[in-house]
């Protein structure tokens, strides 16, 4: 039966870690967040942000604007967070409404600011085998996993089934950069099963149950992104957990795996732009 990488745990470790790090500042970070629009899931996500911010210390400003907002007005709001020296970390919620070019919004971030890691100098850094001023929150979260439960990633075969840019890609290169061999699949990659039975490490992250225990060799690492509501209201993964876990040496549960882990490295990101910005 596989060990579950407990996200929750290691989360609540890091964010005691960060508390206690920043009892040191006379002054604290200030997170920024832009919400555009009436998603849902976004107010859900904002919100945790927020809450999981405050208990640490960490002052939270969300900017809330109606679906039919203009970009002019989110790219002066964000001119003016990055000429505020109180705010040290800034976000943008996506999606963001379909009229608002995303990569507009996002590259206007300044760099020492961006949270996420996305703007392109952060992601030229990375691509580039450059430290960026941040790393994407869910790449950084699942490899601080694999280490917390001391997984070799150098040497070994991953597969990520997904190429999006908030995962896919920039986990391809981080793990790179740790030296594994590294396969990206997406929606119109052919023979997948072929693909993942080879990997020592599968991650999915397409937003769809699609891994079952025969797309997968024996004792692999399984690290599920994915997570939606199935036909009966309970979140799922894209993996099928229970047929899984009787194959895998490790794996994430859904939810409890990845998503603390991406709010936990929100957090990291947040103090070490606040404490970069003393240097």
């Amino acid at each position: 039966m596989a060990i579950i990488l407990d996200g929750k745990k290691l989360r609540d470790k890091i964010l005691e870690e960060l508390a206690q790090r920043l009892e040191k500042y006379d002054s604290r970070p200030t997170l920024a967040v832009i919400l555009a629009g009436d998603n849902p899931a976004s107010r859900i996500y904002v919100n945790n942000k927020k809450k999981t911010a405050e208990k640490l210390g960490i002052n939270s400003v969300v900017i809330n604007y109606p679906s039919n907002v203009d970009e002019t007005t989110i790219l002066k709001k964000i001119e003016e967070l990055n000429n505020d020296e109180t705010i040290t970390a800034i976000l943008v919620q996506l999606p963001l409404p379909e009229h608002i070019d995303k990569f507009n919004i996002i590259n206007a971030i300044k760099p020492e600011k961006d949270v996420d890691g996305f703007t392109i100098e952060n992601s030229g850094k990375l691509f580039t085998g450059i430290k960026p001023h941040a790393y994407p929150c869910t790449p950084r979260g699942i490899i601080r996993l694999l280490d917390e439960y001391n997984i070799e990633i150098e040497g070994k075969h991953v597969v990520i089934a997904g190429r999006s840019n908030i995962v896919g890609k920039p986990l391809s290169q981080m793990l790179l950069a740790r030296n594994a061999t590294v396969t990206v699949c997406h929606s119109r990659t052919k023979n997948l099963a072929e693909i993942t039975k080879t990997a020592d490490i599968v991650v999915s992250a397409v937003g769809g149950k699609i891994i079952g225990k025969n797309m997968l060799k024996s004792g692999c690492v399984v690290i599920d992104v994915g997570i939606f509501k199935d036909e009966n209201g309970k979140t799922r993964g894209d993996v099928d957990f229970e047929e899984v876990s009787s194959n895998a040496s490790y794996i994430t549960p859904v939810p409890g795996g990845v998503g603390p882990m991406t709010i936990a490295m929100l957090m990291s990101n947040t103090v070490e732009l606040f404490e970069k910005s003393f240097v």
